[in-house]
């Protein structure tokens, strides 16, 4: 049964006003163009598509693959770019290209990442830990960003003796930050366990007088629905439950506006029905369509979205020999040709929805030596842990 949707005020980003309330989070190597336009494509271009991860020493030297990754389609409104980076300064260039150059509308910060080796020289879910590092980094990001409005995303913490999400969501305030997101778990959990939605609502009353956007363990619409219910957040989020599923966006505007149908354009045939294989099947020709223009290599293109079949086809019936070709297809011609062997007639799959992609926890996070000896002393932080490409 579907639940209600709460009745909300308008989320705004500045701005930008973002309504249904939803936020496609970025993730390397998977919220590049092409996905952001499949997302969009079905919730009918409502809701807010971040880019994936660009590192801001990348983007101030002007990096190649940063410079691709930074293209927005003439259809994204309002460009949302997230950036990672641990230096002030640099981070300040970045943030000042971007508005001097007119590249975005909304700057989101990267401090969620959990990945060894973003962690392991003091960035993503490790900074927060260093709350004077966490302060000046806010404030040359604000200070730059003129009328541009600047928003970070975060985690719980290192782990959960090390919890810093209350006091970041306290500076991230003082600082002048627009909206703050939280993803419930820590870095230690990288994507294990349940999401703590707790600390969602924990966070949305240590800090009522900005936006606070949730994020974790949303697979579905009345999962969103649910969050925003329990947590009393001002949006949510969407990860890994849009991965293989860019139609979710769709059944989230459904959701939020009690609408019929949110979708439209080439990707969005649907009526708000789970869809069968058939429709899958030509989601997922047009994701690697898009893929491979945007690289300007078909093959290419269909060699990059080989990641993304798994995802698709989780709880149809899809033999293990058919599962070995389609994971090393590299034509449009071969992918749909092979699609087209299949029982296009499945139903969606009952298990369908639930996790995808990383899902391990409990893991040691690797952090630069003696990192957590003092969360006010910054001395070990050098530029030099600045990332030089971006992305996945």
């Amino acid at each position: 049964m579907t639940t209600l949707a709460p009745s909300l005020p308008q989320l705004r980003i500045g701005p930008h006003t973002v309504q249904p309330p939803v936020v496609l989070a970025p993730m390397a190597g998977i919220t590049n163009a092409p996905f952001r336009t499949l997302c969009r494509e079905f919730s009918g271009g409502k809701g807010l598509f971040v880019s994936e991860m660009i590192t801001t020493r990348a983007l101030v030297e002007r990096n190649e693959k940063t410079m691709q990754l930074i293209h927005f389609d003439a259809s994204e409104t309002p460009r949302s770019i997230q950036l990672y980076g641990v230096d002030p300064v640099t981070v300040g260039k970045a943030v000042r290209m971007i508005v001097d150059e007119d590249l975005a509308d909304h700057i989101d910060l990267n401090f969620g990442c959990p990945v060894p080796k973003v962690t392991r020289k003091g960035g993503g879910s490790a900074l927060p830990y260093k709350r004077p590092l966490l302060r000046a980094i806010l404030n040359q990001a604000v200070s730059n960003a003129g009328d541009l409005p600047v928003t970070i995303k975060m985690r719980k913490g290192i782990d959960d003796d090390h919890t810093t999400y209350l006091d970041a969501g306290r500076i991230a305030v003082e600082e002048g930050v627009t909206a703050v997101a939280l993803h419930g778990r820590t870095a230690a959990q990288h994507y294990g366990g349940t999401a703590d939605w707790d600390a969602i609502a924990r966070l949305k009353e240590h800090v009522p007088e900005i936006p606070v956007l949730g994020n974790g363990d949303i697979w579905c619409a009345d999962d969103a629905l649910r969050m925003m219910r329990e947590t009393g957040c001002d949006g949510v989020v969407v990860g890994r439950g849009c991965l293989g599923r860019p139609w979710l966006f769709g059944d989230l505007v459904n959701a939020f506006e009690g609408a019929g149908t949110a979708a439209s354009g080439p990707a969005a045939p649907r009526t708000g029905a789970a869809p069968g294989l058939r429709e899958v099947a030509d989601v997922m020709v047009r994701h690697a369509t898009l893929l491979g223009e945007w690289i300007g290599d078909e093959a290419r293109g269909v060699i990059d979205f080989r990641k993304h079949v798994a995802w698709y086809l989780k709880g149809f019936s899809v033999g293990s020999e058919m599962r070995k070709k389609l994971a090393v297809t590299s034509s449009l011609e071969e992918l749909a040709g092979q699609l087209a062997e299949l029982d296009l007639d499945q139903p969606w799959p009952d298990g369908a929805d639930g996790p995808r992609g990383r899902t391990s926890g409990n893991n040691r996070v690797v952090l630069p030596d003696g990192w957590l000896k003092d969360p006010y002393d910054c001395a070990g932080v050098s530029p030099d842990a600045e990332l030089d490409t971006s992305g996945g």
